[in-house]
């Protein structure tokens, strides 16, 4: 798939007030320092469509980016250690959950973890809750150039065995770096294979 253009569109605190259920959406999340927003700039070659920031836990609301006028890219708040009080933690938590348990053409979620650290418990926390919810995710591996190659090998593959140790099977992973736009082709290829099955394909204004 080439990205030829991304717009947004909006940004919202409720997954009632999303846009219309009319394009698949793939939505990207994971703890607040993973490199979310660094990396959907990297998936779209655009470098300030998603906005970055030094200080975790910049994104706060639910937004959405049309890619090639026929799918969203949605952009969640990160979970975890942000910079945020624990009231505020909460209202978060339900924002995107509620999306994530509702919101119908959400076709698949890409769950990001920085490939640099071991098996995080918020992140197995939150795996395990999208397996509850039966919720559809990939696994994306981010940070991938701040390691050796060897470091890639063997901490991808120990982390493919902590999850294998209460997993029967495992979701999609992709190693990727955005510096380097690393996995960004096997991401867009992923997407449109799920494009292309998608009941909400064809469902254009």
């Amino acid at each position: 798939m080439q990205v030829i253009s991304a717009q947004f569109i909006t940004s919202n605190t409720d997954y009632l007030k999303c846009p219309p259920d009319k394009f698949p959406e793939f939505a990207f999340i994971g703890r607040s320092n993973v490199g979310k927003s660094s990396l959907i700039n990297s998936i779209t070659f655009h470098k300030k469509l998603a906005k970055t920031s030094q200080t975790p836990g910049k994104t706060q609301l639910i937004n959405h980016f049309l890619i090639n006028d026929n799918w969203y890219l949605v952009d969640l708040p990160g979970y975890g250690y942000a910079q945020v009080s624990k009231e505020k933690r909460k209202e978060f938590e339900k924002m995107i959950l509620d999306y994530l348990i509702n919101r119908k053409s959400l076709t698949c979620l890409f769950l990001l973890v920085d490939l640099r650290l071991k098996p995080q418990s918020v992140d197995i926390a939150f795996m395990e809750r999208m397996a509850e919810e039966q919720i559809p995710f990939y696994l994306v591996f981010t940070k991938a150039d701040k390691l050796s190659q060897k470091q890639v090998d063997d901490n991808f593959k120990h982390y493919q065995d902590f999850l294998l140790q209460s997993w029967e099977a495992l979701p999609k992973m992709f190693i990727t770096s955005a510096e380097k736009h690393q996995g960004r082709e096997e991401i867009l290829a992923s997407i449109q294979e799920l494009i292309d099955t998608s009941p909400y394909k064809s469902r254009k204004s």
